[in-house]
């Protein structure tokens, strides 16, 4: 019987940490913005928050990535995850409305470290599993972050709500301490690279941006961005306007979203065979838009909420799809020494998109309607589809693997 990548003992102690810790950072970054509606009565100050924890993601991501290139990165995850823990601490000295500068230091050291550490980690995942595997593994840390979503956002709210912030540091202490000493014992390490930190291989693939391949997957990271912040401003405004919904409406459509990304997480991570990345982004991303159009359009037929979960639950899975295969893509195309620079402007791109599509529907959803921006959204989807095609129509390089990448092959269990 074929093995997994959790039969890789070093990728499953980088599954496990990163299901504990996206619960924790969930559980934090999810109650937050809460705490700070509830001291503060104001939606502005709310907002604020929320532009805390993007600013990290676009400023410090092509440092993050440097870092993730320079450093050993299970050491940079496992000093990253401490910090994580001890920048907890000044949040039991809150108490009231005096004490939010506390609240959004905590808030963006958290998104920082939170920025450091996922280049280091899509950088060193390669090197964990056989290069087959690698959507497989990438499902699998998808399939966390969408779990993370559901247990620690509800379990957040939960606790803030029965015994407030306290409790929230002592469980998110725990996740991050759990976390660290589970990389802390990741054997494999990072790989060659050469003093000036630059590919060893191919001519085409040398530098962290020379393959025409990475480029159109970035371009697609912008449409995706830029598609995903004009959902972020503009969801709740059409549940509101066309579907005549609620706070509760509104939260079960955005939670029913995981369902649909964790069943086709969990058929990537375990299917015998797996799409190759370009497939995935084609199809996902193109699926997306197409969904999109139905569901944004459907109240001109109906407004019946079953409608909408059913809809909601699908446009999950193209979504995982989408993601795992971007990433997969970035990860194959580039050696071990630049990618950790590539994850890091990748991270920067997308946020900083994002940033722009949630500028875009704040200024213009009224002037021109909410139902053009979202057409428009599922409309940037199409295209990212559209531009994955292109990759299908141009063959792969062939290129000699890398020292880290021959590691891979064998088996760690």
């Amino acid at each position: 019987m074929k093995k997994g990548p959790l039969a890789h003992r070093d990728f499953r102690r980088l599954w496990l940490a990163g299901l504990i810790s996206d619960s924790g950072d969930w559980l934090l970054l999810v109650s937050l913005p809460i705490l700070v509606y509830q001291l503060t009565g104001s939606p502005l100050q709310t907002s604020f928050a929320f532009l805390v924890e993007l600013a990290p993601a676009v400023l410090l991501g092509p440092v993050a990535g440097h870092l993730a290139d320079r450093w050993d990165r299970r050491r940079m995850l496992v000093g990253i995850t401490v910090i994580q823990a001890v920048a907890l601490l000044p949040l039991l000295l809150v108490r009231d409305r005096a004490d939010l500068p506390i609240l959004y230091a905590v808030i963006a050291v958290e998104a920082a470290m939170l920025t450091l550490f996922g280049p280091a980690k899509n950088a060193l995942l390669p090197t964990l599993v056989p290069a087959e595997q690698l959507v497989s593994a990438n499902s699998l840390v998808g399939l966390n972050q969408n779990l993370g979503r559901l247990a620690g956002g509800a379990v957040g709210g939960l606790l803030l709500v029965v015994s407030g912030l306290p409790l929230i540091v002592a469980v998110d202490l725990v996740t991050f301490v759990v976390a660290a000493l589970l990389i802390a014992g990741i054997a494999t390490g990072t790989g060659e690279r050469d003093p000036d930190g630059e590919a060893q291989g191919p001519g085409e693939r040398k530098g962290a941006f020379g393959t025409w391949r990475i480029r159109v997957g970035l371009t697609i990271a912008v449409l995706g961005g830029c598609a995903q912040g004009i959902f972020v401003v503009l969801f709740v405004v059409w549940v509101a306007r066309e579907l005549g919904g609620g706070a509760a409406e509104t939260g079960l459509l955005r939670g029913v979203q995981a369902v649909g990304s964790i069943a086709l997480g969990l058929l990537l991570a375990t299917a015998r065979r797996t799409p190759g990345p370009a497939t995935l982004i084609a199809a996902g991303s193109g699926a997306f838009g197409l969904i999109l159009v139905v569901l944004w359009n459907g109240p001109l037929l109906t407004t019946a909420l079953p409608v909408y979960i059913g809809l909601f639950i699908l446009v999950g899975a193209p979504g995982i799809a989408m993601l795992t295969g971007l990433v997969s893509l970035l990860q194959q195309e580039t050696t071990d020494q630049v990618r950790g620079r590539v994850f890091g402007v990748f991270g920067a791109i997308y946020e900083g998109s994002s940033g722009v599509g949630m500028l875009a529907a704040g200024l213009l959803a009224d002037r021109i309607g909410i139902m053009p921006m979202l057409d428009l959204q599922a409309a940037l989807y199409l295209a990212a589809g559209a531009m994955a095609f292109l990759l299908l129509r141009q063959p792969k390089p062939a290129a000699a693997p890398s020292r880290a990448t021959a590691q891979t092959a064998t088996p760690s269990a």
